[in-house]
């Protein structure tokens, strides 16, 4: 698999904590969050694959663009970041020696896991 980093995916996540679109759940909780298959095909239909690109912070390039076996390494659910898929990809990526990818993930978790740290403080 020639798995690479997609920027416009990493840059959206940012967005996406920044915005405080996001979900801070537990680290095994993804493959309850995840997107059913049937809920992916919907998305694909109603958004095309370039948005669905944008969920995905790995794009396997030699696979063709419009399936979605290109894209790898989910992140959310098509409206929030999950604390959940970040860490399931930054753990599958460093398995799987995409160094680009888990550093990409490791910085979302970083930016997550600030804002759980802030969200603690106020409430004490």
């Amino acid at each position: 698999m020639a798995a690479k980093l997609n920027p416009r995916a990493f840059d959206m996540a940012r967005t996406l904590v920044t915005e405080g679109r996001l979900v801070t759940d537990d680290r095994d909780q993804w493959s309850e969050h995840q997107p059913s298959a049937a809920a992916e095909n919907a998305f694909i239909r109603e958004h095309g694959f370039d948005e669905y690109a944008l969920w995905h912070l790995g794009m396997d390039t030699d696979q063709p663009r419009d399936t979605k076996k290109r894209y790898k390494f989910p992140y959310g659910d098509f409206e929030r970041i999950h604390r959940c898929a970040v860490l399931a990809a930054e753990s599958r990526a460093a398995q799987r020696r995409h160094a680009d990818i888990q550093s990409a993930a490791a910085h979302l978790h970083g930016m997550l896991d600030a804002l759980l740290m802030t969200e603690s403080r106020a409430a004490s």
